[in-house]
């Protein structure tokens, strides 16, 4: 966990930053009679006076700000000689929307396109300005004669850039802004499914596909998932001001499937790279992912008797079909060699992987194929996507695992495993990982203690 200080809001920062040295003395003189005043006056008055104020407080949106900050500099300099009032700046907000970019904003705004080229071109960080996503935001201050003075354009809260103009155009600026890491935990016990469930326990979509993917060489979540399942996870939050900006890593998880208990953590190994292992050091990762596309749900199971959809004769089933939306990507099992992508009356478009001379997997219906025959492909790269061609009765992927050429029940085979950890790093694993499942052994038995 950081030790790191929390960063001062950027706004906030930016504000200050932006007023003269006499009005923020002038601000702080005015926080100092008001205190006076509420200190010195009797509790009837300041009761009085709290209430009074209390029912024109509003919280400003982030349009608002700006004119909020324009209103008090210029309140201030009406008490201040020393600086005249044409020198505020007048903040123009707007949120980047669909097809904006730098000059469809300016032009919105009705401001000097000719500013739009001097902005473009800053000395550094120009670049940042071709991006524009929606929903970002750009604000832009022009001073009293109209020029602009100062473009701000946040991607992130915690990413901003900056541009202010000086005697040579405009210079930009990069503002980050740190987070602080700190350790969340939560368990859930499925009663539905399990995105209705990690999602009603305030899990993002992002945490639940981590999850997932730890999990998946050992659990194909499209089969085996079942009511009364429970998974207990300890991720990291980032935090910033002291609310949740995002999630980021699991960092341990134990997921308990019809009675199965598995569990995986976290490890840094000494090249740097972070994979996850199990508490004895064995990876997670296998040879072959246990169902070959993100899940959703199964339509027809592996059945060597089953009653063929569109024949209605007893077909043999030698694999599994994964209902699922066409177009929908398919992944390769497991490394290896494509020895065919073509197409036929019956499978439709397909794709065979041959794996090591002793496995072979074949994706049949596809709607497309996305590698060619005798190209090599990467365990989890895209091959296709779902489809319904050939014999099918609606969009669907049909999967098959062979060894040695006998069909094999891809849900229930034993997966080859990858080498454990080397001796050499074993005692930075344990030393690393230890805490981890420790953590989550005890916020598991917490639960459960509550739960009872």
């Amino acid at each position: 966990m950081s030790t790191r200080q929390n960063p001062p809001e950027f706004w906030e920062t930016l504000f200050a930053n932006a007023l003269p040295k006499t009005h923020l003395y002038a601000a702080a003189g005015m926080a100092m009679a008001l205190v006076l005043l509420l200190v010195l006056a009797p509790s009837e008055d300041v009761s009085a006076y709290r209430d009074a104020n209390l029912l024109e407080i509003r919280i400003p949106t982030p349009d608002s700000l700006y004119e909020e900050l324009n209103r008090q500099v210029a309140e201030s300099d009406s008490a201040s000689a020393e600086t005249p009032v044409d020198e505020s700046l007048s903040w123009r907000v707007q949120k980047v929307q669909k097809g904006d970019n730098l000059s469809s904003i300016f032009n919105r705004l009705s401001l000097n396109q000719a500013d739009v080229h001097a902005v473009a071109n800053a000395r550094t960080n120009a670049d940042a300005l071709k991006k524009l996503q929606p929903g970002e935001t750009v604000a832009i201050a022009v001073d009293h004669s109209g020029n602009i003075a100062e473009v701000i354009y946040e991607r992130s809260a915690l990413e901003s850039f900056r541009y202010t103009r000086d005697a040579e155009g405009f210079n930009g600026e990069t503002i980050v802004r740190e987070t602080v890491s700190a350790n969340a935990f939560s368990h859930v016990t499925i009663e539905h499914s399990l995105f209705l469930d990690a999602d009603k326990a305030g899990l993002s979509h992002t945490l639940i596909m981590q999850l997932a993917n730890i999990f998946a060489w050992d659990i194909d979540f499209a089969l085996d998932i079942r009511e009364g399942d429970t998974f207990t996870i300890v991720y990291e939050e980032e935090m910033l001001d002291g609310e949740k900006v995002r999630e980021g890593n699991v960092l341990a998880a134990e997921f308990t499937n019809q009675g199965k208990l598995h569990q995986a953590v976290r490890f840094v190994g000494a090249d740097g790279t972070a994979s996850y292992y199990t508490p004895q050091g064995h990876p997670m990762r296998k040879a072959f992912l246990r169902a070959p596309l993100d899940f959703t749900r199964v339509s027809s199971n592996f059945n060597p008797r089953r009653l063929h959809p569109i024949f209605k004769t007893v077909k043999p089933h030698r694999g599994v079909d994964y209902s699922a939306p066409r177009g929908t990507p398919v992944y390769a099992a497991g490394s290896g060699r494509v020895v065919a992508s073509s197409s036929a009356a019956g499978n439709g478009n397909f794709v065979v992987i041959e794996h090591n001379g002793t496995y072979t997997t074949k994706y049949l219906h596809l709607d497309k194929r996305s590698v060619k025959q005798g190209e090599s492909v990467k365990q989890g790269q895209v091959i296709g996507t779902v489809g319904s061609t050939g014999y099918a009765t609606g969009p669907h992927l049909h999967y098959e695992f062979l060894i040695n050429g006998t069909h094999t029940n891809p849900r229930t085979v034993a997966l080859p495993k990858a080498d454990p950890i080397s001796r050499q790093e074993m005692a930075q694993f344990v030393e690393q990982t230890a805490p981890l499942f420790t953590q989550l052994a005890s916020f598991r038995t917490t639960q459960l203690a509550y739960l009872n």
